[in-house]
């Protein structure tokens, strides 16, 4: 592990703090223009997301309908009612956007497949960098909002889901996350520069609340203009 991980991780609380949890629940809510150029009409709703700290594994309640559960792994997205019967699922979900561009709508099981590896990501960083075959190298420092954040370059395995394998990771002075750019793989390889902020801490844990995410120019610079998401979460509960 390198140097500017450890210290990334101590200022979040530890990991080995965060392995003696098995799973995080928050509320969350999102909105944004990108929603509405997939097809989905924006929901600024509150929703309940679990997530296990271990493995990549996401639950959303409720999800489409007031008695779904949408539950999600890499290999497989699955929309359950409350009694468990099984409603819809998707497997080998990365397979079903071959082909798919910036303008291709989403239905309901593509929306799950990404809202369940985008809320796992979020959440669980920066401890998910610390899991076997990710691959980190801090890269040359950048410069923005008057500090100098240290930039982690991340390789993710193929067996962890996300936008793309490839991300950069922007800490700021105080080791916590300022920024995270990556591309949007099911979508076009659209560039993103994706910003957090407003932490709270949580048993011993820290966690942002606020994320918005832009879309990026090839100078790696986001145009504050074309917002793409928004993301607010509240009421960390880890068990």
């Amino acid at each position: 592990m390198n140097d500017l991980l450890s210290k990334v991780l101590e200022a979040y609380g530890g990991l080995d703090r965060w392995n003696g949890f098995s799973e995080l629940a928050v509320k969350s809510a999102t909105g944004g223009p990108f929603w509405p150029s997939k097809g989905i009409p924006e929901n600024h709703g509150w929703g309940n997301v679990t997530i296990k700290t271990a493995q990549e594994w996401t639950s959303i309640a409720p999800y489409d309908a007031p008695n779904h559960r949408m539950t999600f792994t890499p290999t497989r997205v699955a929309i359950e009612d409350y009694d468990h019967q099984l409603v819809e699922e998707l497997r080998d979900p990365r397979a079903s956007f071959a082909g798919y561009g910036p303008a291709t709508y989403w239905d309901m099981m593509h929306r799950a497949y990404f809202n369940g590896y985008a809320l796992w990501t979020y959440l669980a960083t920066p401890f998910l960098l610390a899991m076997p075959g990710v691959r980190t190298q801090e890269i040359a420092p950048w410069y923005e909002d008057g500090e100098v954040w240290r930039v982690l370059n991340v390789v993710l395995p193929e067996t962890l889901a996300s936008h793309s394998a490839e991300q950069n990771f922007y800490f700021g002075p105080d080791y916590l996350l300022r920024r995270q750019d990556y591309h949007l793989e099911l979508s076009g390889n659209a560039q993103v520069a994706h910003y957090v902020s407003d932490y709270v801490e949580a048993q011993g844990l820290r966690f942002p609340t606020r994320r918005h995410a832009y879309a990026r120019g090839a100078d790696g610079q986001p145009d504050r203009n074309r917002l793409l998401v928004w993301i607010r979460f509240d009421d960390f509960r880890l068990r």
